[in-house]
């Protein structure tokens, strides 16, 4: 069991992996709009709609989740966090989106999406970890479909995906507006990148970067905004 913000707590299923640094950042990282409505792709067991249901309490979650274990230990979390009227999980394939949400449904989309190439040599890698059902191309497609026009997504993943993504967003009308680089500690490589996306937006990028430990090995600023350390 992990604790959350606010008091919320997160159980996990049998096989899945804990609260992830790459689902604290992206929380940090989301921009919601007033009373924003959230499309989680991708949405496991339901950590980053509870980070985000702690984040602002006036936004709604909804999760599509492939995998039946996670989904049902999704709505596990949300009736042990009394939060029925603001998540719901939805176990379905976001390749076939349109079957679940009319296009333009929702104000905002995130995603902690696999990262792992398929193939029979993944084949031991749990399917989270895998992108044979979620591939770059699937995802933006994916979000562009549920999004509004002017809509953002935001999603974290691996720095030697980022031209593929910035490619993808662009052939499905989703135009990179923010890039944050993180390293691990300063002066190592960059770990992770997040990114947002807006449907319909207009050229412009601003990147930014931030390290979670100094040269040292301390907790930075930027960690302990990101896990809530006073």
């Amino acid at each position: 069991m992990e604790t959350l913000p606010k008091g919320l707590t997160l159980k996990l299923c049998e096989g899945a992996f804990p609260l992830s640094t790459d689902s604290m950042v992206l929380a940090h990282f989301v921009r919601l709009p007033k009373n924003a409505r959230v499309l989680d792709l991708g949405s496991g067991c339901g950590a980053l709609g509870l980070l985000l249901c702690a984040k602002d309490d006036r936004c709604q979650v909804t999760g599509l989740e492939l995998t039946e274990n996670a989904h049902l230990t999704a709505l596990d979390n949300i009736r042990e966090n009394a939060l029925h009227s603001r998540m719901e999980s939805i176990c379905g394939d976001l390749r076939t989106i349109d079957q679940y949400f009319s296009p333009g449904t929702f104000s905002c989309c995130i995603s902690n999406p696999p990262y792992f190439s398929g193939g029979p040599a993944s084949l031991t890698v749990p399917l989270a970890r895998r992108d044979d059902c979620c591939s770059p191309e699937e995802l933006l497609r994916s979000a562009s479909i549920a999004l509004k026009f002017g809509g953002d997504f935001f999603l974290v993943h691996k720095p030697e995906k980022l031209a593929q993504l910035i490619a993808c967003g662009a052939s499905n009308a989703m135009e990179a507006k923010q890039l944050r680089l993180v390293r691990h500690k300063e002066g190592g490589p960059i770990t992770t990148i997040l990114l947002q996306f807006r449907k319909g937006g207009k050229p412009g990028l601003i990147i930014d970067e931030f390290c979670l430990f100094d040269s040292r090995g301390d907790m930075t600023p930027y960690y302990r905004e990101v896990y809530h350390i006073s």
